[in-house]
C-alpha cells in the first residue's frame, strides 16, 4: 500500500508549484482572448481546390488590410476570425476570395460587438463562482452525517474547492502559455471545458470522499490519517481507470477531430489529468492537514 497521505507535503510542493507558476504566466502574459470575448466577425468559407490558410491570410493582409486567424472545420470549411467588419467590409472580403478562388462560396457569417463580448466575460465569471458555491454546499449537504471528532461536513467542500481551483489554475496556465507561444485563443467553449472539468473532477473527489466515509463507521484503522491513506489506495485505480476511458476518447478527438475544436479538447485533456490527480493527491491530504492542524 502506497503511503500516499505521509508524502502529502510534496505533493502540496508540486501543486504549489503549478498554481503559483499559473498565476504568474497569468499576471505576465494573460489570456489571449477570442472573438467570443473581445467582439468580432467570423466568415465560414467553403474550401475549394488550391486553397489554404497560410494564401488566405496573406490575400485578405494584402488585398484588405484584415488581421485574421483561421481555422479549418470537421466539415473541412474554413473558419475567418477578424475585428468586427461592417456591411461593407465584409462585403469587400468576399469579393476578394471569390476573385482568387471562384468556386469558393460563403456558408455563414456571424459578428459578435465588444459590449457582448465583455457581457460574456462576466457570465463567465459569475457562473465559475456560482459553481464553487454551489459544489460546497452540495458536498457539505451530502456528507452532513459524516461530521465527527475528526473533521467537519463543511470542510470536505472546502477541500473539494481548493482542488477545483487548483484545477482550474493548472488549465487556465495550460492557455496562457499556448496562447503566448502558439497564438491559441480561449472562446466560449474553452468555459464550457472549464465547467466540464470541474464536474469531472469534483465527481472523483467525492468518490475517494465517500470511501473515506465507509471506512470511518467501519472504524479498522487507528488514526484518521490511516483512514485516508487506506480510502485514497482503495480508490485510486478507480479513479485512474475511470479517466482514462476519457482520455483515450479526447485523444482521438485530438489526433483526428477538426482544428475547430482543438482547443476544446485540449482544455478537456489537461483537465482530466489535472483532476484525476487533485483527487487523489491534493483533496484528501487537505483534510488529514486540516485535523492535524485543529489537533494542535
Amino acid at each position: 500500500m502506497y503511503n500516499i497521505i505521509g508524502h502529502r507535503k510534496v505533493n502540496y510542493s508540486i501543486s504549489g508549484t503549478i498554481i503559483v507558476a499559473s498565476i504568474v504566466a497569468l499576471f505576465v502574459y494573460g489570456l489571449s482572448f477570442g472573438i467570443d470575448f473581445t467582439g468580432g466577425s467570423q466568415i465560414e468559407i467553403q474550401a475549394t481546390q488550391g486553397m489554404s490558410r497560410e494564401n488566405l491570410q496573406s490575400l485578405l493582409k494584402e488585398s484588405n488590410g484584415l488581421d485574421v486567424s483561421i481555422k479549418t472545420s470537421l466539415q473541412g470549411s474554413f473558419l475567418i476570425e477578424t475585428k468586427p467588419l461592417t456591411t461593407d467590409e465584409h462585403a469587400s472580403a468576399i469579393e476578394t476570395i471569390q476573385v482568387a478562388y471562384p468556386d469558393a462560396r460563403e456558408l455563414s457569417f456571424s459578428s459578435i460587438g465588444p459590449s457582448v463580448g465583455n457581457e460574456l466575460k462576466q457570465k463567465a465569471i459569475v457562473a465559475t463562482i456560482l459553481v464553487f458555491l454551489g459544489i460546497i454546499a452540495y458536498v457539505s449537504w451530502a456528507f452532513r452525517k459524516s461530521s465527527s471528532l475528526h473533521v467537519k461536513s463543511w470542510t470536505y467542500g472546502v477541500a473539494a474547492i481548493i482542488a477545483l481551483f487548483h484545477d482550474l489554475m493548472f488549465v487556465i496556465g495550460v492557455f496562457v502559455l499556448m496562447g503566448h507561444f502558439l497564438g491559441t485563443k480561449v472562446d466560449s467553449l474553452f468555459l464550457t471545458a472549464l465547467l466540464t472539468v470541474l464536474g469531472f473532477s469534483v465527481h472523483d473527489t467525492i468518490v475517494v470522499f465517500d470511501r473515506i466515509r465507509e471506512r470511518l463507521k467501519i472504524g479498522e484503522e487507528k488514526t484518521f490519517e490511516e483512514v485516508v491513506n487506506v480510502s485514497v489506495n482503495q480508490t485510486m485505480v478507480r479513479s485512474i481507470a475511470t479517466s482514462m476511458t476519457v482520455i483515450f476518447v479526447l485523444l482521438t478527438l485530438l489526433l483526428f477531430g477538426g482544428e475547430s475544436i482543438r482547443s476544446f479538447v485540449i482544455a478537456l485533456l489537461a483537465g482530466m489529468l489535472v483532476g484525476t490527480y487533485s483527487s487523489i493527491f491534493v483533496a484528501s491530504p487537505l483534510l488529514v492537514s486540516w485535523y492535524k492542524f485543529r489537533s494542535k
